[in-house]
């Protein structure tokens, strides 16, 4: 299944956000040791398109269970960056196959 995953993180956490930011990265690109794959992912902004929200991504993994474990052992919710995750099923007729996948 697909999901879309949002991750909402505290205000003032830039300084831990850069700190974190490598290891969130290796956790995105291995699918947080195989729980998930992650199609697409960015940062969520302010509408300056600078100012840090917190992150989204495109998940597919074969249980919301597996999508929120994914998103809860990333470093920047390990950290504590994170003030909320959401998990969302995508329609079963999501096309997956128009998104370029981040790794290949």
């Amino acid at each position: 299944m697909y999901w879309l995953m949002i991750c909402r993180h505290k205000p003032g956490v830039a300084d831990l956000r850069e700190q974190h930011r490598d290891a969130h990265r290796q956790h995105v690109a291995t699918g947080g040791g195989g729980l998930a794959r992650v199609l697409i992912g960015s940062a969520l902004t302010e509408d300056d398109a600078e100012t840090p929200l917190g992150n989204f991504g495109i998940l597919k993994a074969p249980t919301r269970e597996a999508a929120q474990t994914f998103a809860e052992n990333d470093p920047y919710a390990r950290a504590g960056l994170i003030e909320s995750i959401e998990i969302t099923a995508l329609a079963s007729r999501f096309q997956a196959h128009r998104i370029d996948p981040m790794t290949q």
